[in-house]
């Protein structure tokens, strides 16, 4: 049985390791692309797929923001102010806590040089700015409520609606154009990526395919020993001598 085994499996020759080695090295590095290839399409969906959609709610709160404030302009009444107003805090802390969610991940540069961290420095700034004229108008807004007399009422509701339109309306358009330029960079920041993710793939397909050859070539080229065969055994039986006839001899 021992025999037997030792026939079937043979030392493999160095040909035999080199060829083992290559489809090792082969299935690793195409292992290690896939996995880069993985790597990045997940930080697509989750940092740009789903900032770009931040950015986009971002915009529509801003935008929100703008229009409580107008409502408030327009309140008839101190009571109705207050009920207007009453969202605004929590409303600028999901703008905050949106912006800090994205500025949290890896922020990248383009190829083409737009920079992510500026541009989300830049919407900070402008949002800073915004919502400090925003604040202002609200205070005016405040104290008219708590104006002695109606001719200082109607002075302070006045200012706040110049303060909203000259003020807080051109800062309001340039939160606007700053989440514009940040979608615009992780767009470009994405197809940067999705480029090099081609490109990847690409290469990897082309080292395979030649791999591939160079291997089925080196298994044609490469013999395999032979198994040794067993020596035959010796008989350890002879051929016994022929025993002569006996001679029957006839008495004469």
């Amino acid at each position: 049985m021992l025999t037997g085994l030792r026939q079937r499996f043979v030392r493999p020759g160095f040909g035999q390791l080199v060829v083992s080695l290559l489809i090792l090295a082969l299935g690793w590095t195409g292992a290690q692309a896939l996995s880069q290839i993985d790597q990045d399409l997940r930080l697509i969906y989750t940092e740009y797929t789903l900032g770009a959609a931040d950015i986009a709610h971002i915009s529509a709160d801003v935008i929100r923001f703008r229009t409580t404030v107008i409502r408030a302009l327009e309140a008839p009444s101190q009571k109705d102010f207050e009920r207007i107003t009453a969202s605004l805090p929590e409303l600028r802390a999901r703008i905050q806590h949106s912006v800090d969610r994205y500025a949290g991940a890896s922020l990248r540069v383009s190829r083409s040089g737009r920079s992510e961290p500026q541009d989300i420095q830049a919407v900070r700034e402008s949002l800073d700015a915004y919502f400090s004229a925003a604040s202002k108008t609200i205070t005016l807004l405040t104290r008219q409520w708590a104006a002695r007399t109606p001719q200082e009422a109607a002075q302070l509701r006045m200012q706040a609606e110049v303060h909203a339109a000259d003020n807080a309306g051109p800062k309001l358009i340039q939160v606007s154009v700053a989440l514009d330029r940040l979608l615009e960079t992780i767009a470009d920041v994405a197809k940067d990526m999705r480029d090099e993710g081609t490109k990847t793939i690409r290469q990897t397909s082309s080292f395979l395919i030649i791999g591939s050859v160079v291997l089925a070539v080196l298994n044609l080229l490469v013999r395999r020993r032979p198994p040794a065969t067993p020596a035959p055994l010796e008989s350890t039986e002879r051929a016994a001598p022929e025993k002569e006839a006996p001679s029957l001899a006839l008495p004469l």
